[in-house]
């Protein structure tokens, strides 16, 4: 049977100050657990993690295609569980990539705070890394807790990038995430700004954004609709029926999604050239050591499980000045 192929639907409420986004990701999906199962020295990820991890796929997905930002989009949850780090980067021709450390057990339900916010000091970061920089330029990074304004914890993602949205943006955002091992899916409603294009990067912060927030009647009404979605149906129905069941009685304006070639796919920015200059920054000493120890330097991508191999003469000529360096040896294995 033909797999089906991740999709993007961006929509308007006709008259109101609201928007919309549902993202479905299937293949790019399948292929990034496919790729974390073949690994021999981790194999698939464990039920909860790869539920979270496919969260923010989606998650990532969504913001990705709300904003107009011509760079990636990289969402990391990291903190003091088993789950050190969970990154997911979209690039901005939605090429998705996705990785998780998981460096003790993982309860068969455990919550995010068990797996990544045990002492409640875990993070959840958004980073906007633009992809032509200028000179000075940093990525815009944006933080937030893993708990609410009370200082409890919070247990879904969903709640902790609502809380982001809320604070960086001051716009009221409702999502709805859900994640198995075929489909990572997700439905984000948000009120329009009432000031200013801006995006991620905070250019919408005003003081009439600040004003509308939780007051505005639309888009409570709309944000009420879309909670209702099971995890069930985000899953199984396709996106026709899911904007039909819930938005029946509303005026919907859906552009062109983004299908076929433009949809979310999976890819990887690792190289040969990268891991280079990787082993350069660890300096001849500590390249030798290994060496030494091991006969080669390998170095794995923990995104796409590609293993780069350099034997003693390849290690060599990554030190050796740019003039001075022959044709390579092994490739990519």
């Amino acid at each position: 049977m033909e797999q089906c192929v991740s999709e993007v639907h961006k929509f308007l409420f006709d008259g109101l100050p609201v928007r919309g986004v549902l993202v479905r990701l299937t293949d790019a999906w399948v292929e990034i657990l496919r790729r974390r199962a073949s690994s021999g020295a981790s194999g698939a990820y464990p039920l909860p993690v790869q539920n979270l991890l496919g969260e923010m796929v989606a998650a990532a997905t969504l913001m990705q295609s709300n904003i107009k930002f011509n760079g990636s989009l990289i969402l990391q949850v990291f903190g003091d569980g088993p789950v050190k780090l969970a990154v997911v980067e979209v690039m901005p021709n939605f090429g998705v990539r996705a990785t998780a450390t998981v460096l003790g057990e993982v309860a068969p339900e455990a919550t995010l705070s068990a797996m990544v916010n045990v002492n409640n000091e875990g993070k959840c970061a958004i980073t906007l890394d633009p992809q032509t920089r200028f000179p000075g330029q940093q990525p815009y990074q944006g933080v937030v807790p893993l708990f609410d304004d009370e200082h409890e914890k919070l247990e879904k993602l969903s709640d902790v990038l609502e809380h982001y949205m809320l604070q960086s943006e001051q716009l009221d955002t409702t999502l709805v995430l859900a994640a198995d091992g075929e489909v990572a899916a997700g439905l984000l409603i948000q009120r329009l700004p009432m000031a200013g294009s801006g995006n991620l990067a905070g250019s919408m912060v005003s003081q009439e954004n600040e004003d509308e927030i939780g007051v505005n009647e639309h888009y409570n009404r709309i944000a009420i609709l879309a909670s209702t979605l099971k995890r069930e149906e985000l899953l199984t129905l396709d996106v026709d029926t899911i904007l039909r069941r819930l938005f029946w009685e509303e005026s919907i304006t859906r552009f062109e999604p983004l299908t076929g070639d433009e949809a979310p796919h999976f890819s990887c920015t690792c190289s040969r050239e990268r891991v280079s200059n990787m082993i350069l920054g660890l300096g001849v000493a500590e390249a030798e050591s290994i060496i030494a120890e091991r006969g080669d330097i390998e170095v794995g991508c923990e995104f796409c499980g590609i293993k780069y191999h350099f034997d003693p003469i390849d290690a060599a000529q990554i030190f050796l000045p740019k003039e001075g360096m022959v044709p390579p040896g092994s490739g990519v294995q």
